[in-house]
């Protein structure tokens, strides 16, 4: 599978004359590594990631439906992660795009943060209109100001996999210490027999 979408890859650029960015889905099994393969195939920029419309269930007609959800700032976590893993690996050279979640101008500091060299914006621009654009705008330039960055370039990947303070934040080892962080509403906790919190 991943050897037919590269051959797409090194068609399309061959019958370029332009800049090749592709939208890459984030289900390849070493996405880091079919990543590289897809720049080395002739891709200037990766864009992450492609969003698939699942299909759903109407339980009343028992029919398969067509069912189109706008994003959620939620959604931006899984671009987040591959793009501070992926923009050392990759270099200045490549551009990489964020997509999906990006609602506010600390979605697209998050997004900078990280590494992206742009924050792609649609269903922020469905709910509220297009002149959300200026308010994103300056939502990020009232954040830059507020903590010392004077361009987009200073704050660009200065938050990435190899920046970070600790980079196994972004790993995958940062699974246990993040269902740690759940706290229950009040009196809501589960409890094990002998009164302490479940192992």
């Amino acid at each position: 599978m991943e050897d037919a979408d590269l051959a797409v890859v090194t068609d399309v650029r061959s019958a370029l004359s332009i800049p090749l960015a592709v939208k890459l889905s984030p289900y390849y099994s070493a996405l880091a590594n079919f990543a590289r393969r897809v720049v080395g195939a002739g891709a200037g920029g990766l864009v992450l990631f492609n969003r698939f419309y699942q299909p759903d269930v109407d339980i009343e007609s028992r029919d398969v439906v067509a069912r189109l959800e706008l994003s959620h700032q939620w959604e931006l976590r899984l671009p987040l992660r591959w793009i501070a893993i992926l923009r050392p690996q990759l270099g200045p050279k490549v551009a990489l795009a964020a997509t999906s979640g990006i609602h506010s101008g600390a979605d697209v500091s998050k997004a900078l943060l990280v590494g992206a060299d742009v924050a792609m914006m649609t269903s922020a621009l469905l709910r509220n209109g297009t002149d959300h654009i200026g308010v994103v705008e300056r939502e990020l330039t009232a954040w830059m100001s507020v903590n010392g960055y004077e361009s987009v370039s200073q704050l660009r990947g200065s938050l990435s996999h190899a920046a970070a303070g600790d980079p196994s934040a972004f790993e995958r080892a940062n699974y246990l210490k993040t269902l740690r962080s759940w706290s229950a509403p009040h009196g809501l906790a589960p409890t094990s027999p002998s009164g302490g919190m479940p192992q």
